[in-house]
């Protein structure tokens, strides 16, 4: 094979960036209230923005002066919340439904659920329509987060899966920059500016819908899973460049051609792409393990469990704290808005992630994780600290330097170890565990953090207590990655684990 340089064309760096703008529209949808829920929800009503000296808002408007839907703070947590419901949903079913009918078609489904929940939300006037959009959208980024990793893993090389790995989290940090910074210049207005939020969200999603009419099925799917590997070699070819040998990766699958259709490989370039028909491989195809298989086989428990607690950390260690409730949390506590403060934050987790990008493959996931758990935990620790003892230009640094230790190892590397700490036969299962657990766990954040936030400084007086709680979740978090949690670093998932599943 040739170098994985030459491997990385310029067509798969467009089917990475098209694939990646479904995390984005995750971390776009993730984030979309945050700053304009005062307006939102009629709590603060204002003079309009400066985006109506510009544009002029041309829907229908449930009032002319103060176009928002009444909400109390529990129904806006719920609202908020919901969306992490769908995204529970659609990552526990994308598994399954992408490796049955192929990563391409899932993504083009999970595009058209973020163009419907964008337009129901841009017409909500009432918090259940607001409610359904949040879950359409929420279940269309749980199968993003599944689907993408797992398909960007598939089309680069092997060499570079680190690095391409951790453009998802790129994407979903771009998405909350967008929506932070779109969301901060309509908080300022009312006349139902605040849904130029959702305007956005639809192009967003045409963009994509559009994009994945150019980009080819995963080709490890169709040879591995589906079979038919003469149009397996044909998207690989493709994708690695007319130039490029492709026989030793489509070996490493797994799936010999016969002698009679690796001559058809060689002549297939002469014949017209539709008369080309499937070929079977030699051998079976390997077996297929399902949600709750992957759970009860014990060559791939110890894997699930180290993914479901990795994910788990993720959210624990507090990161949607700030994405989802910075504005709010907050305001008074700093000595700088905290609308300016939320998009400072989002292009500091931005631009950390571009930076660590490399870092995954060069010093290992493991050591990546546990930098990242150790600088969030003290992070926390100095942000408690300093907002109860208001020390409010350190509680801003302590701010800004949490969420750029979340981008070292918490926000991307997840991503990249659920597909490799199992084999090809449980990769699927294993994506859909991790994301549940993420869903999972991002919910219990987002619900009951405001709650637990708001009730622990009733008790205590002041503010900042919660962080108190993360910190500790980070010690926890730093014992588990420690003893479950293997290196994976330019090992295959047997040398991980030490031991390999036979296919009969």
């Amino acid at each position: 094979m040739t170098s994985p340089q030459k491997d990385v064309t310029p067509y798969l760096v467009v089917l990475v960036l098209i694939a990646v703008l479904g995390p984005l529209q995750f971390g776009y949808h993730l984030a979309e209230l945050n700053a304009p829920q005062d307006v939102l929800t009629c709590a603060s009503p204002k003079p309009p923005s400066i985006v109506s000296r510009f544009f002029s808002f041309s829907s229908k408007q449930v009032d002319n002066d103060t176009d928002c839907i009444p909400m109390t703070p529990p129904t806006f947590a719920a609202i908020s919340s919901v969306f992490t419901l769908g995204g529970l949903l659609g990552s526990l079913t994308s598994g399954p439904l992408t490796s049955r009918y192929g990563r391409l078609l899932c993504m083009r489904f999970t595009s058209l659920f973020f163009l419907v929940g964008s337009v129901i939300a841009y017409l909500a006037t009432s918090a259940p329509a607001l409610g359904v959009s949040r879950f359409l959208t929420g279940t269309a980024a749980g199968a993003s987060t599944v689907i993408v990793p797992l398909y960007i893993s598939e089309v680069v090389p092997a060499e570079r899966r680190g690095f391409f790995g951790s453009w998802t989290q790129v994407g979903v940090n771009v998405g909350i920059l967008g929506t932070q910074s779109l969301g901060y210049s309509v908080s300022e207005g009312g006349k139902g500016e605040w849904r130029w939020v959702f305007i956005v969200g639809v192009g967003i999603a045409i963009v994509q819908i559009v994009g994945l009419g150019g980009v080819v099925e995963s080709p490890k799917w169709l040879g591995g899973v589906k079979g038919d590997v003469a149009k397996a070699r044909r998207a690989l070819q493709r994708i690695r460049g007319r130039s490029s040998g492709v026989e030793e990766e489509i070996a490493s699958w797994g799936v010999t051609p016969t002698p009679t259709e690796r001559q058809r490989l060689l002549d297939e370039e002469a014949e017209a792409p539709s008369l080309l028909q499937p070929v079977s491989p030699t051998r079976s195809k390997p077996i297929t393990l399902g949600f709750l298989q992957v759970l009860t086989d014990p060559l791939t428990r110890p894997a699930i469990l180290a993914v479901v607690g990795i994910m788990f950390a993720q959210q624990l260690c507090g990161i949607n704290s700030i994405i989802m409730y910075s504005v709010s949390l907050l305001k008074d506590l700093l000595p700088i808005s905290s609308g300016i403060l939320t998009i400072l934050i989002s292009i500091i987790n931005l631009a950390a992630t571009i930076a660590s990008s490399p870092l995954p493959d060069r010093l290992g996931r493991k050591t990546c994780i546990l930098l990242s758990i150790a600088g969030q935990g003290t992070s926390s620790l100095i942000l408690a600290l300093s907002i109860v003892f208001n020390y409010k230009l350190l509680s801003a640094f302590a701010v800004l330097f949490f969420v750029a230790f979340f981008a070292v190892g918490l926000g991307p590397v997840p991503f990249i170890l659920a597909s490799e700490l199992v084999g090809p036969e449980a990769v699927g299962a294993a994506q859909s565990w991790a994301l549940g657990a993420n869903y999972v766990a991002t919910f219990l954040v987002a619900y009951l953090f405001p709650i637990v936030n708001e009730e622990l400084n009733r008790v205590l007086g002041g503010a900042g207590w919660v962080y108190f709680i993360f910190a500790g979740f980070a010690v926890a978090a730093g014992v588990f990655v420690t003893k479950r949690v293997p290196e994976t670093r330019g090992k295959g998932w047997e040398e991980v684990w030490g031991r390999e599943r036979r296919v009969d």
